[in-house]
């Protein structure tokens, strides 16, 4: 947990942009995100150096060797030791500057072959927005303050920057909320032996809190040197069409000990990405506010859905995607519950018909403000390409621990601590009146409804028997109040 010393800190860096009139929160964020990268690398050169020498070895592959660099921009030589965050930090802002803009930030550019981290690989189109001499040295200061020794810490210092990013109101749609995204993979639990896919992944949240989990549940097995190879990259899986997201995403994996994941570019709808039967689970909010060209669009994916709208596109492609025995959870608009057009049921349809269809978590519709007021749900299903849905478990949230308007204050009410107990005893589900905030539903129900996913559907109202009182009583009380009045009328004129 990010203590409220370490926030100042960060707070102090992401002024020091502001006040240097770099305001655009993605922007500072970048930059932030390049300087963490410098720093990374020296540090992590400089504890492989530590070994070596205690052990009598010579370091392998350093990422800054004895010797010179050419420059490719400029075709000067420049020292490697120079260009490590420990020296140049020390040289003085003008001196400083001048290395980190013309030759330290062209050398994290053009190290993108791979083998460092997915992050270097999305550096060739990055930019040096860093303004002057006096804002760099605030922000090498406030960084250096920061323990970037330890990663968990650092993971949370970085949730807290993407935070600040969605708060200031700009790209806060990349970001869906923490807690709602540690439900979901409380609810789904991952485990080592899964191969994990967002296939619009933003800044790699899901990804990020099932590699939390993991490791917070699983941390002896991860021990193991080929446990720990496949953690750091085989494990992982995210994609997304934002060169910058996929910066940023990476970045996130990497602060969170996952240095290699599979993370790349690719729009995960059209006929491009071929993944079929690939992953054994799958967690998202992929986009659900336009509608795209069926002519990008996969072929194999308008056989399920023949329709341009993103959100029932993206969970036609979950289903291509897993392996049979896969899950899913993605959160979905509510239109996909119940809407009637022949792309919509078609989906309804095969979660139900040929795949197994466990739960809907309908959520309320402030969970997504300041940024969005649309009411959404959570789809949970396991790939079985030959049905089994029996009966599937509704829940209607009615709060998430903060107010649902737009200031997202801290509340005691929270369904959430509820979602998650009553989904990991189901069996108990059983025995919930229709009455409840939660019950299942047998499948042939969901059948005979028109595959209708509405929890209102299948909730039994209440209907408690009204007493009226006999309306010539009323008359007569509203007639004696009327003579009341009128007779201090008349008192008052009287006065007056």
């Amino acid at each position: 947990m990010i203590t409220g010393e370490t926030k100042t800190k960060v707070d102090q860096i992401w002024d020091a942009f502001w006040n240097s009139g770099v305001t655009t929160s993605i922007t500072i964020l970048e930059q932030m995100t390049y300087m963490f990268f410098m720093k990374m690398l020296d540090d992590t050169q400089r504890r492989e150096e530590a070994n070596a020498q205690l052990f009598g070895n010579k370091l392998e592959n350093p990422t800054f060797p004895a010797g010179s660099w050419r420059n490719p921009e400029t075709g000067n030589l420049v020292p490697y030791n120079d260009m490590r965050w420990h020296v140049f930090k020390n040289t003085g802002s003008q001196n400083m500057f001048k290395m980190v803009r013309e030759n330290v930030f062209v050398f994290i550019k053009n190290i993108g072959s791979g083998q460092e981290s997915a992050y270097s690989r999305y550096m060739q189109n990055a930019i040096f927005l860093i303004p002057s001499e006096r804002t760099l040295q605030k922000v090498v200061d406030g960084i250096d303050a920061l323990d970037m020794t330890d990663r968990d810490a650092m993971g949370d210092v970085y949730e807290y920057m993407l935070g600040k990013m969605a708060e200031s109101g700009t790209n806060g749609q990349f970001r869906t909320p923490r807690h709602i995204i540690r439900m979901m993979v409380e609810l789904m639990k991952p485990a080592p032996d899964d191969k994990i896919c967002d296939p619009a992944m933003g800044s790699a949240g899901f990804i990020v809190e099932a590699a939390k989990y993991i490791k917070e549940h699983y941390g002896r097995i991860l021990m193991g040197p080929n446990m720990r190879q496949r953690f750091r990259s085989d494990m992982f899986n995210g994609f997304d069409t934002d060169q910058n997201m996929l910066r940023i995403g990476a970045m996130n994996m990497m602060l969170h000990g996952v240095d290699a994941p599979n993370i790349a570019w690719q729009d995960s709808l059209s006929a491009d990405n071929t993944d079929a039967n690939r992953y054994t689970l799958c967690l998202a909010n992929p986009p659900f506010t336009g509608s795209l060209d069926n002519e990008v669009v996969s072929k194999s994916l308008l056989t399920l859905t023949n329709t341009k709208q993103t959100e029932l596109l993206f969970l036609a492609l979950f289903i291509r995607i897993l392996q049979i025995g896969g899950r899913c959870a993605s959160i979905v608009p509510d239109g996909v519950l119940f809407r009637n057009s022949k792309a919509h049921k078609a989906l309804r349809m095969e979660l139900v018909d040929h795949q197994k269809l466990e739960a809907v978590i309908s959520m309320p519709s402030g969970v997504f403000k300041p940024y969005a007021g649309v009411s959404t749900a959570i789809l949970i299903f396991t790939k079985t390409d030959n049905g089994g849905t029996d009966k599937v478990w509704f829940y209607d949230m009615h709060a998430d621990g903060f107010t649902l308007n737009d200031t997202r204050d801290p509340i005691d009410d929270n369904d959430i601590p509820d979602i998650i107990r009553r989904w990991q005893n189901r069996e108990a589900e059983a025995e919930r009146a229709r009455t409840e905030q939660s019950f299942l539903v047998p499948v042939e129900e969901i059948r005979q409804n028109d595959y209708d996913f509405t929890f209102n559907k299948y909730k039994q109202v209440e209907r408690a028997a009204v007493k009226q009182e006999n309306p010539h009583e009323v008359l007569e009380r509203i007639e004696t109040l009327e003579n009341t009045i009128i007779e201090n009328i008349n008192r008052l004129r009287g006065i007056l």
